[in-house]
């Protein structure tokens, strides 16, 4: 088996945008390095796998590394609060919480501006206990925080109160149980007397009274406990290594038993050190691992702010850094954990480009969606992917 690079580029799909007529931010890119590489290999489209109205980040990544996000339980909350540097203990229940802003009721920001430095508003919520239950709140980074509750007869078998996958509610959704068990209803009803008291605190902090979008409320998602999952090497057979700037992503990849390699100046953000963490996948694969996971983020972010032609030039600001690799023999693989559409500002459902090249090829001219439909490797499930086209299983 070739030695394998995976490089994620979260969110690079998206739908045609009027103002690049009618292509998408890849297609709209100047892109000779990933039009070169498709043109040397095969390309294709993943169908994306998720159990919710829209993909969410962890389904994408672990479905992408062929983990059924039904089977194995997982959830955007453990992986958050153990980035966040919060231990887990057995019947805990953990969430992704956004610090957002709420004005009269409506929801008028889910991240409250991107807030940075929340440590005065974190310090304000951290440690509430009701009911028996404890609360403890840690910054994930800007306006993400990873909670966990502790307590006696609790599930993660609840609701989310992030709007992100809900249509025509203004305000905070209410947390619901998702099944009719005593411990689920007391979670619910725990969580949202929480919230209830988080929003009353945080809208009266001092802090707040300075921001155009006070960071006055927090909604969750993802609620999970912790759960047995086979390693990557177990599952594939591959030692691997992750490199990656948010700690999500990283965090991931602790979960998989994949090797975090640290870059000097990896973040998630536009000014992330790209030729570093490229350099890094490769000297990573010469020193005797056999798949390096390297995660890029910012098309992703750009595309919820709704910027297109922001995500566009990040695009081929990557495209410029993978030149790097132009001569690398063993795999490249170049795909997304999921969409996201810049016009609607969120994630979304459509197939993601995915490229493969170091085995075969095919007529594919350049990479885009369109010219991705043509591909040899055609339309596939997500998690049908690595073992069928890089590990022949």
């Amino acid at each position: 088996m070739k030695k394998a690079i995976l490089i994620l580029i979260d969110g690079l799909g998206d739908e045609e945008i009027p103002a690049f007529g009618n292509k998408t931010p890849l297609e709209a890119a100047h892109t000779p390095t990933l039009d070169k590489w498709a043109g040397e290999g095969r390309t294709g489209l993943l169908m994306p796998a998720f159990k919710g109205a829209l993909p969410t980040s962890e389904e994408g990544h672990f479905a992408l590394f062929g983990y059924n996000v039904e089977e194995y339980k997982l959830g955007r909350g453990v992986i958050t609060a153990r980035g966040a540097g919060i231990k887990m203990e057995k019947g805990d229940v953990a969430l992704r919480g956004n610090f957002a802003t709420v004005k009269e009721g409506e929801l008028l920001d889910r991240r409250a501006g991107r807030i940075n430095n929340p440590e005065q508003l974190i310090k304000a919520i951290d440690g509430m206990e009701i009911d028996g239950v404890c609360f403890t709140v840690r910054s994930a980074e800007e306006h993400r925080v990873g909670i966990v509750m502790r307590g006696k007869g609790l599930s993660s078998e609840i609701s989310d109160s992030d709007l992100m996958y809900f249509e025509g509610i203004k305000g905070r959704k209410e947390i619901k149980p998702l099944v009719k068990k005593k411990e689920a209803k007391f979670t619910a009803e725990v969580l949202n007397k929480f919230l209830d008291e988080t929003q009353r605190i945080l809208s009266a902090h001092p802090l707040n009274e300075k921001r155009d979008l006070p960071a006055n409320c927090i909604i969750t998602r993802g609620a999970s406990e912790i759960v047995d999952i086979p390693s990557f090497k177990e599952k594939h057979g591959a030692k691997a290594a992750c490199i990656a700037g948010k700690p999500l992503y990283k965090q991931i990849g602790v979960f998989l038993g994949m090797d975090v390699l640290e870059t000097e100046g990896a973040t998630g953000l536009v000014n992330t050190n790209l030729e570093g963490k490229i350099e890094k996948a490769r000297e990573a694969i010469f020193s005797g691992y056999d798949f390096v996971f390297l995660h890029i983020k910012a098309t992703d972010t750009l595309a919820e702010d709704g910027d297109f032609k922001g995500k566009k030039k990040f695009i081929e600001k990557i495209d410029e850094s993978l030149k790097i690799l132009d001569e690398f023999t063993e795999m490249l693989i170049v795909t997304a954990d999921h969409s996201t559409c810049s016009l609607k500002a969120c994630h979304c459902t459509e197939d993601i480009p995915v490229l493969l090249k170091g085995k075969g090829k095919d007529n594919t001219l350049w990479f885009s969606e369109k010219e991705c439909l043509k591909g040899s490797l055609k339309k596939i499930d997500q998690r049908s992917f690595l073992s069928k086209f890089v590990f022949d299983k």
